[in-house]
């Protein structure tokens, strides 16, 4: 399977902006609409939430839904707010020995993700992976401060946001990491999800978030897909969570551990799952340097793009997931 990602720049909202919108809109408004209309929040409580709890992102979201036609389906999902249940599998890890840096891989049905990798200035310098046309995945600020998420691993949902518009608030408002761990105990999330944060100061943790409780702060730098027990036992076998939790504590504990044995080791399994076929594969490696302030992308038998706040090159590359792996040459 071919699946394509795309660098772009675009310091404000503008006809790049839109092109990937129309691209992407037509499976986003099945997906918004799955549960029938009627099971999303209206337009009016949906922007009041949204101004309540990220005020500051208020004039980016007029502009997107002026780009968009002003519509009350299109108004109603860039809020992000209460949006369909959607699950993903995803390991991420902060290394602070030597030049540090937060990596993850990110596990999902290759035919949805819009591997759009995105640099913007709305409210300040911003590079990370988009999702759900102005949410991340993970990402990155000029300051320093990186953000990645991954499925919390329970049944449960509630009311809230999605959780890439909060990682883009994050990475939009705040600094480090204690900033935006006081932001996140602040704005509710509909579903459970672990964020793993990390800044150019050498502060790092990992945040368990969920609608139906307090956000857990813990310093452990890695974080899989479950939280702080395994609650979903059959999601956990099928996606292998804790054992990939198990490995990547490990590579902590490990003196002899560089940064090209851990490049590797996340692009080898368990970290790397060619599970495609149930819709956890994994279909990119990313990697923030926070003192360098730049991000490589990986796949397993190519390293490509290696992207900067200074140096940023619109491009487009076409990976197919049935390669075999060179993992050799990659650093």
């Amino acid at each position: 399977m071919v699946v394509q990602f795309t660098c772009v720049e675009e310091n404000n909202p503008g006809e790049k902006w839109l092109a990937l919108f129309n691209k992407t809109w037509p499976f986003y408004q099945q997906w918004f609409l799955s549960e029938e209309l009627g099971a999303r929040k209206g337009y009016l409580s949906s922007f009041d939430r949204l101004q309540h709890y990220m005020p500051e992102l208020i004039p980016i979201y007029i502009q997107l839904t002026q780009l968009v036609g002003g519509g009350d389906i299109e108004s109603r999902f860039l809020t992000m707010y209460c949006p369909p249940p959607y699950m993903s599998g995803c390991s991420q890890m902060y290394w602070g020995k030597g030049e540090p840096f937060l990596i993850r891989n990110y596990d999902y049905n290759p035919k949805l993700i819009e591997g759009v990798l995105l640099k913007t200035n709305w409210l300040k310098p911003v590079i990370g992976m988009s999702d759900c046309n102005w949410g991340l995945l993970d990402g990155m600020n000029a300051d320093g401060l990186s953000a990645s998420l991954a499925f919390g691993g329970k049944k449960v949902s509630g009311e809230g946001f999605g959780i890439p518009l909060i990682i883009r608030y994050l990475l939009e408002t705040t600094s480090n990491v204690a900033q935006a761990i006081a932001q996140l105990k602040l704005i509710p999330v509909h579903m459970p999800y672990n964020i793993t944060l990390a800044d150019s100061t050498g502060n790092f943790a990992t945040v368990f978030v969920a609608p139906d409780k307090e956000p857990v702060i813990t310093n452990s730098p890695s974080a899989t897909n479950h939280q702080s027990v395994v609650e979903w036992q059959d999601y956990a076998r099928l996606t292998g969570t804790v054992e990939r939790l198990n490995l990547l504590e490990s590579v902590q504990l490990n003196t002899f551990e560089t940064e090209q044995s851990i490049v590797e080791k996340f692009l080898s399994p368990p970290l790397f799952s060619s599970n495609y076929n149930r819709n956890f594969g994994t279909l990119y490696t990313s990697q923030y340097y926070l003192n360098q302030k730049k991000v490589c992308l990986y796949w397993q038998h190519k390293r490509y793009i290696v992207q900067s706040f200074l140096s940023f090159h619109e491009e487009n590359i076409s990976i197919d997931l049935a390669v075999q792996p060179v993992v050799n040459q990659l650093l």
